[in-house]
This record gives C-alpha cells, sequence and structure tokens, in this order.
C-alpha cells in the first residue's frame, strides 16, 4: 500500500510584523519602532498596527546586493510620479 502526500503551498505573505522584520534584520523592535517612528524606516500603519511590506525589504536587499550599502530611510520617501 502506498502513502500519498499532499504538499501545501503557503503563499508568502505580503507584510510582516515589527517583530518579524526585527529579526531577520538582527535588530531589537524597539530600535526598529523607533526607526519607524522617527520616518528612518517604511512601514504602514493600520488601527495602530504597524506592518512592514515585503515589497519593502525584497527591494532593499536587491539595492544592497547591487549598489552596496542601502539607507533605509530613502525607502520611507514616496516617489514622484
Amino acid at each position: 500500500m502506498s502513502t500519498v502526500r499532499t504538499i501545501t503551498h503557503h503563499p508568502r505573505p505580503r507584510f510582516h510584523s515589527v517583530s518579524e522584520v526585527a529579526t531577520i534584520l538582527g535588530m531589537s523592535e524597539v530600535t526598529l519602532y523607533r526607526a519607524i517612528h522617527a520616518g528612518q524606516f517604511p512601514a504602514i500603519k493600520v488601527r495602530g498596527r504597524l506592518v512592514i511590506p515585503a515589497r519593502v525589504l525584497d527591494d532593499m536587499e536587491e539595492s544592497a546586493l547591487t549598489t552596496g550599502l542601502v539607507n533605509a530611510e530613502d525607502y520611507t520617501r514616496r516617489k514622484a510620479s
């Protein structure tokens, strides 16, 4: 008798919590909250909860790999159309 295993695909999250991003970046949550409130790190506030788009981290990573050093504060400014 054979066993059939089903692989469940978990889609990648579009947003991360501050705690998750702090862990990913190897910093404390407090440091990340301070950077967000100082306008030095991008986040979205929804009814008092802060989340960080996964795309921001992807863009920062890609830029760091391409240019070397990335200033997170540059990602808090909206690009003009």
